[in-house]
């Protein structure tokens, strides 16, 4: 018989159970892409100030947010309680929404860029890439939390 490493929809992992659980597994994920569109968006001279900052603050906001979130789930924070489960569901969700405005906000200085640098347009095509894989990620994530916060 083979052991499961599955857990009842109506509990929150902690440990290693967060690199095994549907919604719990978008954790890497999110910081990769996340951490890219930060990295790439840094690389490059800030031109437009304000839409790039907004960029930056969702970009880094998200990286730090996300990275302490996956360490009190793997701590054991939680305690397993229902009140955990809808914050999670309400930070992936706001996340994802933030990465979208950031996302589109991207994507209109990307196309004002075209012109202007090459370099700096091929690098903001990636972050656009990264940003929407990114929403794509959080929002996922969002999702399958609230349908674990309805079995608690």
């Amino acid at each position: 018989m083979a052991a499961t490493t599955a857990q009842p929809m109506g509990s929150l992992p902690s440990g290693l159970g967060i690199c095994t659980t549907a919604p719990d597994i978008f954790y890497i994920p999110e910081l990769v892409f996340g951490g890219l569109v930060w990295i790439l968006v840094a690389s490059t001279h800030v031109a437009p100030p304000n839409p790039l900052g907004w960029v930056m603050f969702v970009s880094v906001f998200c990286f730090v947010m996300t990275f302490l979130w996956m360490i009190i789930f793997a701590a054991g924070g939680h305690k397993n309680s229902s009140h955990w489960a809808a914050a999670d569901f309400a930070y992936h969700g706001l996340a994802a929404l933030f990465f979208l405005s950031a996302g589109v906000d991207l994507a209109y200085i990307t196309v004002l860029m075209k012109d202007i640098d090459l370099k700096f347009y091929r690098t903001y095509i990636s972050a656009v890439v990264f940003a929407f894989v990114a929403t794509l990620l959080y929002f996922i994530h969002a999702i399958l939390s609230a349908i674990r916060w309805k079995y608690f």
